[in-house]
C-alpha cells in the first residue's frame, strides 16, 4: 500500500499502532527509553486504517497485525515478539543507533 511505503521511506522508524493496544504502547515506550522517537501511526485514527491493516497482514504482520515495526525504511522488523527478541539478544540497539538522539 502506498501509505505504508510513503511513511516508511520518509521516516527512520515507524510503528503502525492502535491507540487501545497495550503492546503498541510498550514498544513505543521501549524505543523512547532507548533514545529514539518513532513515527507512531494510529490505524484507528486513520480513515484508511482497515486497508492499511490488511496490507500489513499481507506483508507478514499477523497475530496480531499491530504493532508493526519498520526500521530503516521499508525493512519490516515485525511485531512485539520480534522487537523484544532483538532487544534481548542485543541486536535492537545497533538497528536503532542511526536514529538515536543525543540526550
Amino acid at each position: 500500500m502506498d501509505k505504508i511505503q510513503t511513511l516508511t521511506s520518509e521516516n527512520g522508524i515507524v510503528v503502525f499502532s492502535k491507540s487501545t493496544c497495550c503492546l503498541c504502547y510498550a514498544v513505543t515506550i521501549l524505543f523512547q527509553e532507548l533514545g529514539v522517537e518513532p513515527l507512531v501511526h494510529e490505524l484507528d485514527h486513520d480513515p484508511n486504517g482497515w486497508e492499511i491493516e490488511k496490507a500489513l497482514v499481507n506483508l507478514g504482520c499477523n497475530s496480531p497485525p499491530v504493532p508493526a515495526v519498520f526500521i530503516g525504511g521499508s525493512n519490516l522488523v515485525g511485531s512485539t515478539n520480534e522487537v523484544m527478541s532483538l532487544h534481548l539478544r542485543g541486536a535492537l540497539i545497533p538497528l536503532l543507533r542511526p536514529y538515536q538522539t543525543l540526550a
